[in-house]
């Protein structure tokens, strides 16, 4: 049959109504879905792939050399695209970095708003803690993109621009995190009003760095524990960080010596 035929308005219709007899509802949907990509036209289709490989190739640049380091014709060499092809889609470095942060931080924000709503129906202090806790480090291990390693390689690119510095980079940064952070502070305070504001800052700074070096350096881990624990098992870790947060968080506020400084 010509590409023509397969494409005849009746004809079409008539192969839709009979598979629709002989499937079930989820068959039928991924049906439906094959359908729409075969009637996509191809140079839609090519540009697609070219933004998503631009996308996972500049996140990988970014993680491993900076933003500054990286050029638009690295990414275009490592992506296999034309230069041009790269401006086209994104204009410039920066809003390809800030698609980049969209990608990633729309479903782990969404994930770690959902977590959070439960943790606050827990009624025990330590409990619903414990849950907030989770809440913000499970979905930082996961990654919003099928890649193998996403949510580390994420992490190492966040580590990478906040020691650059740049204003730019640092205002995409807290459009993606500021609203969700300011919420889990909120829910962090609310269960420790024992604490001031800053002091939960403070020690929320912790958790973020604490959570950054365990994303990108789990093999520390290993190599100083002799091989005793692995540092790669994502549950161990979460777990770890977690007890080492609650006891950081729940522990006294310094108290001032008298002398400027202050101690425990």
């Amino acid at each position: 049959m010509s590409g023509a035929g397969a494409h005849h308005p009746l004809l079409r219709r008539n192969i839709l109504l009979a598979t629709e007899n002989n499937m079930d509802d989820r068959t039928k949907a991924m049906s439906d879905a094959e359908t729409t990509r075969r009637d996509q036209p191809a140079p839609e289709r090519r540009q697609a792939n070219v933004r998503q490989a631009v996308l996972a190739a500049a996140e990988a640049l970014f993680a491993a050399h900076g933003f500054n380091a990286v050029s638009i014709r690295d990414i275009a060499a490592a992506s296999g695209a034309h230069p041009g092809s790269v401006t086209y889609h994104f204009t410039n470095k920066m809003n390809l970095l800030r698609e980049i942060y969209r990608r990633h931080c729309g479903p782990m924000n969404a994930r770690r708003l959902e977590l959070l709503r439960e943790a606050l129906r827990i009624k025990a202090k330590q409990d619903r803690l414990q849950a907030i806790l989770r809440a913000y480090i499970v979905p930082a291990f996961s990654s919003s993109t099928d890649q193998p390693g996403g949510g580390a390689q994420f992490t190492r690119l966040r580590a990478a621009l906040s020691a650059e510095g740049s204003e730019e980079t640092r205002g995409i940064i807290a459009e993606a995190f500021d609203d969700t952070t300011r919420q889990f502070l909120d829910a962090i305070h609310e269960t420790l009003p024992e604490l001031t504001r800053g002091e939960v800052v403070w020690r929320s700074q912790f958790l973020l760095g604490s959570l950054y070096y365990t994303l990108i350096n789990p093999e520390r881990v290993t190599r100083l524990s002799d091989g005793e624990v692995d540092g790669s098992d994502m549950d161990a870790a979460i777990d770890q960080l977690v007890a080492a947060m609650m006891w950081g968080l729940m522990g006294p506020a310094p108290r001032d010596d008298g002398s400027g400084g202050s101690r425990t």
